[in-house]
């Protein structure tokens, strides 16, 4: 989905920490529609739309704010084997970090979720629920999240309809379930989530203005069985303010602050850009 921003250059709202321009030489780079960021706010790992990841760690200055960016290059993701995910398998699009260090991948043109132990070890291929493949192929599984438990959790970008809710799936004991759905409200799409280290459940959302560029929107859910509740707007970006930010990661700072930090997908043009955005949570 590309984009031009505005001309004019909106203000960020309140709680705004920083913005990072992220460039590399390596052809491989771009596409980013997933990071995780572990507890020390510094090393992250992020995921290429087109099947690659990278990890690496923020430099931040003495107001935390990201001043640089050491990372490696961009590895490609494996299959079962030695061998990477092969070609037209390899759109991933959410990415999530387990209690014990390991590492879900979604995929949403051949729609599936993938298991690693490490990020650049073989892939298990985890068991397809039977709504995934009635899922449109360019908005099936984007955001993708794992909680305390260990149960993960993922919903498509786009639901079945204009007025329909989206269906959230879950994953525990081996089996998917699909127990709780998210009204659709306000033209917004998810496209990233996580569980913060408050227990909360964490959706980014954004929304499409064409030549206006991308609006994004944070809220925070409880999770209990009955569903989602509590709903809470945390953040509402303008359009063009922002790239087309679709990964999100939730950590507290040192000073005990939730920060939520977003990794923009560049759709590999020329007129958009890698961006790392954070923001405190309010509160």
């Amino acid at each position: 989905m590309l984009a031009l921003e505005g001309s004019a250059t909106p203000q960020p709202p309140a709680g705004h920490i920083g913005s990072y321009t992220w460039t590399s030489d390596d052809r491989r780079f771009g596409g980013f529609s997933g990071i995780e960021i572990l507890a020390d706010g510094q090393s992250f790992t992020a995921l290429s739309d087109h099947g690659g990841w990278i990890s690496g760690r923020f430099r931040r200055d003495a107001t935390g704010m990201i001043v640089g960016i050491d990372a490696g290059p961009v590895h490609r993701l494996k299959s079962d084997s030695e061998k990477p995910l092969s070609k037209g398998r390899t759109d991933s699009e959410g990415l999530a970090l387990a209690p014990d260090g390991s590492f879900y991948v979604s995929l949403e043109r051949k729609v599936r979720v993938l298991y690693y132990v490490t990020i650049g070890g073989f892939a298990e291929n985890l068991p397809v629920h039977p709504d995934f493949a009635r899922m449109k192929r360019n908005a099936a599984l984007e955001a993708l999240a794992v909680d305390a438990n260990g149960w993960l959790y993922t919903l498509p970008e786009e639901s079945s309809g204009a007025k329909k809710p989206f269906k959230i799936y879950r994953f525990r004991n081996g089996v998917w379930d699909q127990p709780f759905e998210l009204p659709r409200t306000d033209r917004y799409l998810p496209v990233g989530m996580d569980f913060g280290p408050d227990g909360h459940l964490y959706l980014l959302e954004r929304q499409f203005h064409g030549v206006g560029g991308f609006a994004s929107r944070v809220r925070r859910f409880t999770v209990n069985s009955q569903g989602l509740s509590d709903a809470e707007v945390l953040l509402e970006t303008p359009p063009g303010l922002h790239d087309n930010l679709e990964g999100l990661s939730v950590w507290r700072d040192a000073g005990g602050v939730l920060r939520l930090t977003m990794v923009s997908d560049d759709n590999f043009s020329f007129f958009q850009r890698t961006e790392i955005v954070e923001y405190r949570v309010p509160g």
